[in-house]
């Protein structure tokens, strides 16, 4: 069998030290990108607008029977025979925390993908940070940066991000209060022990957590036959396979199971979980998110995928 056109171990995107610094110099381009992706589905992008207290008018609806008279507008009513009522904005700023897993396994990237998972994380926040900053919502990174209401709230997460030299394994929670939305950005690939304490830990502050799970395509499909070296970059252990191709089905198999568990975990929550692929354009997490965050009632958040799924993690740490 010939060998996949994938990436040999010196050639994936260097886990060390220097992964921070790396993504630092790189945020620049991140952020414009984010943007462009932002602007290519700000068309669908509503906010999180809906009826309620504010000065805003949102709408005209028309009168139900039994409502006070005094609701009525009358000049929008004596344009024809309906009567009907001036709806105002509710203007109540939501808090979203957004957050992408920056550690080692995360600068993983194949030949199958043009994008490291770390990049993708980070244009995946600036982007969604860019869409509900226009919205009104107040956002913030949870130890980073406080959650402030600012158009230009993009700009001011890339700056932050530049200047933190730390490689985050997990969100900081202490600032973390129910009724907020939290959005992770990770591959989740740590031991499924680790994860759940996580996310125990992340449902007892109340918010509303929504995962997207970031993965290469080596990662799901396992690619690879014949003699291969296989790397942890937490660890920095290795693992020789002289018929790598026997492994594949043990692996897809427990990568599947993994991510079921994980799935089940928001399902129970009733929490949002989403898989993309880092070769899959990134607006479609967008897109799925933008869902979940429009105020879908609760228990009409389907879990949702995209791109393929099935194996575990070559380059990722844990599985």
């Amino acid at each position: 069998m010939a060998e996949p056109d994938v990436a040999a171990p010196e050639d994936l995107i260097p886990a060390s030290l220097h992964l921070a610094k790396d993504l630092a110099a790189r945020m620049p381009d991140l952020l414009a990108e984010a943007r462009t992706i932002a602007n290519t589905v700000t068309a669908g992008w509503h906010g999180r607008r809906r009826a309620g207290p504010g000065e805003t008018f949102w709408q005209f609806r028309s009168f139900g029977a039994g409502e006070p008279a005094k609701r009525i507008d009358w000049r929008r009513s004596a344009r024809d025979e309906h009567l009907y009522v001036r709806e105002k904005e509710w203007e109540a700023a939501h808090t979203v925390w957004l957050w992408a897993d920056r550690s080692r396994s995360m600068g993983f990237r194949s030949k199958l993908s043009e994008t490291p998972k770390i990049e993708r994380a980070a244009v995946l926040l600036l982007a969604l940070a860019d869409l509900l900053g226009r919205s009104g919502e107040r956002v913030g990174i949870p130890g980073l940066t406080l959650p402030v209401a600012d158009r230009r709230i993009a700009e001011q997460l890339t700056n932050a991000l530049i200047h933190d030299d730390k490689l985050a394994t997990e969100p900081q929670l202490t600032q973390v209060r129910r009724f907020s939305d939290v959005i992770l950005f990770g591959d989740f690939l740590d031991p499924f022990s680790d994860v759940s304490a996580f996310l125990d830990r992340l449902a007892e502050t109340g918010a509303t957590v929504h995962l997207v799970q970031i993965l290469d395509p080596v990662e799901e499909t396992f690619p690879f036959s014949g003699r291969v070296e296989f790397r942890d970059p937490e660890s920095g252990l290795k693992l020789v396979s002289g018929r790598a191709e026997a492994w594949g089905e043990g692996y897809r198999t427990r990568l599947a199971a993994h991510r079921d568990s994980i799935r089940e975990i928001c399902r129970r929550l009733d929490w949002t979980f989403i898989l993309h692929h880092t070769d899959r354009p990134a607006n479609e997490p967008l897109l799925l998110l933008h869902n979940r965050l429009g105020g879908l009632p609760l228990g009409q958040r389907a879990m949702a995928d995209t791109g393929s799924s099935g194996g575990a993690s070559y380059g990722g740490s844990g599985l």
